[in-house]
């Protein structure tokens, strides 16, 4: 990961929220809130909660006596999904590194992050602090994604952006978002930060948008891949937005399309 990688500033907060998540978070949100509220937790603390999707999948389906601590690395993110939630006495917005978590040791029945661990810059540290704020016998939930060819808007996007640069292709989607999904490698990490009882679930799922803009605009403008062009062309971007429009019309079609997403769910107590 690079330092651009967590750059969720400037308009990428409310492009990522209106295009990037119907598109491919809102299933996976469902799923991972579903297994959290089966826990039964009163204490859960959600890590790199960006935009909030999961919160508003999440909140609903804990006890009223709930307390839901939700935080995030980037204040603008937690902003503005803060601005997305209704009143909520059960929640609170608290800006917070998940490396090093402002919070007392065994507070937490659950800790939850959604799409959120293949930003930390040292997995295991943030993996130890999850546990360190965990209850005995707590869950630690979080999802990450397949690799890119299993997602099939992101690598067609990934491959329009490098036909524009080719001798520097960006290739912030594929390392850091699809960058981290070989079990191995996260079970070692896991079992080094003192977790055990680890599980793995793979879900494939589909995403329709309501046009080849739609996922275009979606990675191009509504993550770090828009800091990657600027850096390299500010005056680019659109160009490569039309170009990654022109590919998804090429491969699903000029109407509604559909792609295959698969992402994997880990549970560790």
């Amino acid at each position: 990961m690079t330092d651009s990688d967590s750059g969720f500033v400037g308009s990428i907060p409310e492009i990522y929220d209106t295009y990037l998540v119907p598109l491919i978070f809102e299933a996976y949100a469902n799923d991972l809130a579903e297994r959290a509220a089966a826990l039964a937790p009163k204490a859960v603390l959600e890590t790199a909660a960006g935009s909030g999707v999961l919160v508003r999948a999440l909140a609903p389906r804990l006890s009223a006596d709930a307390r839901y601590i939700v935080t995030d690395l980037n204040q603008p993110m937690l902003d503005h999904a803060a601005s997305k939630q209704g009143p909520d006495s059960r929640i609170t917005w608290q800006q917070a590194d998940a490396l090093d978590l402002p919070f007392n040791k065994a507070s937490f029945d659950a800790v939850v992050c959604q799409f959120g661990v293949m930003f930390f810059p040292d997995r295991v540290a943030g993996y130890a602090e999850a546990r360190h704020v965990l209850k005995p016998g707590g869950s630690f939930i979080f999802n990450v994604w397949d690799k890119i060819e299993t997602n099939e808007f992101a690598d067609v996007v990934t491959q329009a952006a490098a036909t524009v640069f080719p001798n520097d292709p960006p290739h912030f989607v594929a390392r850091t978002p699809h960058g981290y999904y070989d079990f191995d490698l996260i079970h070692d990490e896991l079992i080094l930060a003192g977790f055990f009882n680890i599980s793995f679930d793979t879900l494939e799922e589909t995403s329709t948008a309501p046009s080849p803009r739609h996922p275009a605009v979606a990675y191009c403008q509504g993550t770090p891949l828009r800091n990657e062009i600027e850096s390299r062309d500010a005056s680019l971007l659109d160009h490569v937005t039309n170009e990654a429009t022109k590919a998804i019309a090429a491969r699903f079609g000029g109407g509604a399309v559909t792609g295959k997403i698969r992402g994997h769910i880990v549970t560790a107590t």
